[in-house]
């Protein structure tokens, strides 16, 4: 009788347990980076009609409606928890795992389940498991694995149902996330390396699936370059350089996939030089080992060709040759190798199992035990990095430790830091950004609010005005230096009517739909003389506060404008009888 260890339930339960076990610190972890913007601050996922403006509208930076689909569905569940949306993320990775056991299987590849759970706690993933915005990873992978398994189904015995589901389970993957557009050459990769060639029907086959990846690529680029970058390219440094970053990419995930170590949110970014020749020598060298392994297709070659293969397949969207966002800040990251890192496991962990089997009895026993060290290595590495994403803090310290001529990360980290009330940090990697970008207006701005609460509004005055220089419509630059010179004395820089003209400004730049910047007008008015204007724009911005839920800033414009009647009562009417008096 088979032992109850070695039936698939308990494959899958050991699977799903140890990948939770591995990310219990991210599901205890909070909100990180743009999780703010494409959960918390998503305002489409939040609304009643979300769905209909998910699906049928251009409003989201990328189209992926069955992510935003998921998300506006959670957020009826978890609200602004963040521990919900951790939990659904790690389950999602968990079955992943438990599909990639299932094709490796089915394509009967040695070692399936190892290679399966090597990939549920494999330290890269936590890029994409512990960090809420790539759910649309894990969704994505999801549909993305239950199709290969279904087209597999179905080459296995053509009842064309299989077909049928495979096709829309890949219409689901590309619904959550199209970085799986390549699914089409891995279907006939599959085929290839269960019968060692491609023939003529399964290329027909492919057509439909060739069909939905074309469809959905070009809707993505099209999201892609009006939405997510505003008609903006994010790269204008020519073919030849795309090509040097694209042989040489697969190399540095391949260099992550064994070895794991000094991980990463955001890589340095390369500096390339297409005009050289030795930056080809990458991409030479993949082409080459391609070619070898092609060439020794029917011995050695064949398991190499295949994983290497399936591998650069995979990342085809992301070497650089369409423009995306990310590229600002670096040409790698490790979330992008969610879906490729299947093919380097696969590979050495089916070298090890047949390396075992050709041993003996008391050798194998030494496989074993590599085999359970390098999974207790990979755990910890897991929970390592898991608690590093875990709270915004930690992961920007540990990124500008491991970058530290990124602006972007000395930025986030000052953002989170004058959140938690550590200002003179906060404006050490405010300053820091300005030695690496010093014409970025945001960091002035912040830089200046920091100030602020540190009681220095003098120079909190003087980064206001700056960022303003850089970036004159900057709304919120605008509203809070006519804030501060709207309430400081004139000694010390006070000037309310330069406060009432750019307080005007900021609320005419956003329609007088923000209830803090008339607040600022309201004060702005009132430190004017203005009193009249004052109680009246005050009164404006009650509604608007208490509609968007903002009590407290409710309150505190509710007692300004006790103030701002007192005055209106006791100087307008003095203010009559003295002209009379003229």
């Amino acid at each position: 009788m088979k032992s109850i260890w070695k039936s698939p339930a308990a494959g899958v339960a050991v699977i799903i347990l140890l990948t939770v076990a591995a990310y219990i610190p991210a599901v205890r972890g909070r909100f990180i980076w743009d999780d703010d913007t494409l959960i918390t601050g998503n305002r489409t996922i939040q609304a009643s009609d979300g769905l209909r403006r998910i699906w049928f509208t251009t409003e989201a930076a990328n189209y992926y409606p069955l992510t935003w689909s998921l998300c506006w569905l959670e957020w009826r569940f978890w609200g602004n928890s963040a521990a919900g949306y951790h939990a659904a993320n790690v389950l999602l990775h968990a079955v992943n795992a438990v599909l990639v056991w299932m094709i490796l299987r089915r394509l009967k590849i040695p070692g399936a389940w190892l290679a399966g759970l090597v990939f549920a706690i494999h330290p890269v993933n936590v890029a994409t498991v512990a960090w809420i915005s790539e759910q649309k990873n894990t969704l994505s992978m999801l549909f993305y694995a239950v199709a290969i398994l279904l087209y597999l189904r179905f080459d296995e015995d053509g009842r064309w149902r299989w077909y049928g589901l495979s096709l829309g389970a890949f219409l689901l993957a590309l619904f959550s996330k199209t970085a799986v557009v390549m699914l089409p050459v891995v279907l006939l990769g599959c085929v290839w390396w269960l019968r060692g060639r491609v023939r003529r029907q399964d290329l027909l086959r492919s057509v439909p699936f060739f069909v939905l990846s074309l469809v959905m690529g070009l809707v993505t680029i099209w999201f892609e370059y009006n939405r997510d970058l505003g008609g903006h390219r994010t790269r204008t440094d020519g073919f030849p350089s795309h090509l040097t970053i694209a042989g040489r990419a697969p190399w540095f995930y391949l260099y992550k996939a064994l070895l794991p170590f000094n991980l990463c949110v955001i890589y340095p970014k390369w500096d390339i030089n297409p005009s050289s020749w030795i930056s080809y020598l990458p991409g030479m060298a993949l082409v080459g080992c391609l070619t070898l392994f092609w060439w020794k297709r029917r011995t050695w070659g064949r398991p190499l060709l295949f994983a290497l293969g399936y591998f650069v397949v995979m990342f085809f969207p992301v070497l650089g040759f369409f423009d995306q966002a990310f590229y600002y800040q670096s040409l790698v990251a490790d979330h992008w190798q969610y879906y490729s890192i299947t093919g380097p496991i696969a590979l050495a962990i089916g070298a090890g199992a047949v390396v075992c089997r050709r041993m003996g009895s008391r050798r194998r026993y030494w496989g074993t035990v590599a085999a359970v060290a390098v999974l207790i290595v990979l755990g910890a590495a897991t929970w390592q990095r898991s608690h590093i994403y875990a709270a915004q803090e930690t992961l920007w310290q540990d990124t500008v430790g491991k970058n530290p001529n990124n602006w972007l990360a000395h930025y986030n980290l000052g953002v989170t830091l004058a959140q938690l009330g550590k200002l003179q940090e906060a404006v050490g990697q405010y300053e820091q950004v300005l030695r690496i970008e010093p014409h970025r207006a945001e960091t002035h701005h912040n830089l200046g609010l920091a100030l602020k609460q540190m009681g220095k509004a003098r120079e909190a005055a003087e980064h206001y005005e700056e960022a303003l220089r850089i970036k004159p419509d900057y709304s919120q630059a605008l509203n809070n230096l006519a804030w501060l010179l709207a309430t400081q004395p004139s000694k010390e820089g006070g000037d309310p009517m330069r406060a009432v003209a750019l307080a005007e400004r900021a609320c005419k730049l956003t329609d007088n739909r923000l209830a803090t910047y008339l607040d600022t007008l309201a004060a702005a008015y009132a430190a004017a003389g203005r009193f009249h204007d004052a109680v009246a724009t005050a009164q404006t911005a009650i509604p608007l506060a208490d509609s968007t839920g903002q009590t407290q800033l409710v309150s505190k414009i509710e007692m300004r404008l006790e103030l701002y009647q007192a005055n209106h009562a006791y100087y307008e009417p003095k203010n009559v009888t003295d002209s009379h008096s003229r």
